[in-house]
Order: structure tokens, then C-alpha cells, then sequence
């Protein structure tokens, strides 16, 4: 993989845990709505949530960055690297939103992290 290949599929990670987490927070700071859930109000509250406007923006962000990489690269190397997204949720999880993670959940995300070093470096 060429830097310009690695600095996409790093941005694509980062633009993805960006955007998982302004999801994540956008929808915690909605407001309950009293008599359980209505769907017409929920999409109200929705459309004037910004930091789920900001999730959408970094997913359309990453989509333009996602096929300039493709544009220079294998999909077939670029889609295991692409899982290391997997891994920064589980870190931002754990970090930003404080959520607990799991002895198991953190030796999955070690598999997850060593099976992209396996195939990164065997397409190398």
C-alpha cells in the first residue's frame, strides 16, 4: 500500500468512529418522549439532532474518501483494512462514552486488528 492509500483508509476509519459516535451521542441527548414511542415525533426530534447531522456528514465524507482509495487500491486489501473501524468504535466506546468492554470483546478486537496485519501484510 502506497502513504497516499494508507492516509485514505485512515481518514476512512476515523471519518466512520466520527460518525458512530455523533450517532451514538445524538441520539442519547434526545429527549423521552411520554406516552412510549411515536415515530412522527421521534423523526421530528431526529431532523433537529446536529450531532446526528454531523454523523451524516462525516458517512458522506468517508463515501467520497472510500472511492479515491478504491480508485488506487485492491478491494480485496482495502476492505479487511477498512475493519479496523470496528476496533476504534470499541476504543471510543471504552474511552469517550465510557461504556465497559468485555475481556472477550477486547481479545475479538485484537483478533480483528491482528487479522488486517496478516492481510496487509500479505498483499504487500
Amino acid at each position: 500500500m502506497t502513504a497516499t492509500v494508507i492516509l485514505l483508509v485512515a481518514l476512512s476509519i476515523v471519518l466512520d468512529v466520527a460518525g458512530q459516535l455523533c450517532f451514538k451521542l445524538g441520539l442519547d441527548r434526545l429527549p423521552e418522549l411520554d406516552g412510549g414511542f411515536r415515530l412522527n415525533a421521534f423523526w421530528g426530534q431526529v431532523f433537529n439532532a446536529p450531532l446526528l447531522w454531523c454523523g451524516i456528514g462525516a458517512y458522506v465524507i468517508e463515501f467520497f474518501v472510500w472511492l479515491e482509495a478504491l480508485s488506487r487500491a485492491p478491494l480485496s486489501l482495502l476492505f479487511p483494512a477498512a475493519a479496523l473501524a470496528y476496533c476504534g468504535v470499541v476504543l471510543a466506546g471504552r474511552l469517550i462514552l465510557g461504556e465497559r468492554v468485555s475481556r472477550r470483546r477486547w481479545l475479538g478486537t485484537f483478533v480483528i486488528t491482528a487479522g488486517v496485519m496478516l492481510v496487509c501484510v500479505a498483499h504487500a
